[in-house]
């Protein structure tokens, strides 16, 4: 077996609300979206440098409160100036040293769900 890619679901309730999260703020692109007809669910994919989600208002396409653990090669420290300039309304994340080596920028959509990027740091050289 050879995986090409793994493409998360997440729950989301309100179309304009994610268009404000995902695209407006942390500048994923709409790659496509269906609905079956006026006045039903959307399911989407959204994609930013590498990273695809769909995100889906179908009944049980997925459930809030997802965690999703993201890793980056770098550019972390930029992508987090970058959503922090827009001042977006909800939501401020840190920048975060772990304990474990990496940067990590924590967001929470409107639907409880939960985005990690996360980049290993550079090593430190004892002497």
């Amino acid at each position: 077996m050879t995986v090409q890619k793994t493409i998360p679901i997440l729950r989301i309730f309100d179309y304009k609300k994610a268009i404000e999260f995902y695209v407006d703020w942390l500048g994923f692109k709409i790659v496509w979206e269906h609905i079956f007809e006026e006045n039903t669910p959307v399911y989407m994919e959204v994609e930013r440098d590498g990273v695809t989600l769909h995100l889906s208002e179908h009944h049980g396409d997925g459930t809030p409160g997802t965690h999703v653990y993201i890793w980056c090669n770098d550019g972390l420290k930029e992508f987090h100036q970058e959503i922090i300039d827009k001042k977006y309304k909800y939501n401020r994340p840190g920048f975060e040293e772990t304990f474990y080596g990496t940067w990590s920028v924590t967001v929470n959509d409107p639907f409880d769900n939960k985005i990690c990027f996360n980049e290993k740091r550079p090593e430190t050289t004892k002497e």
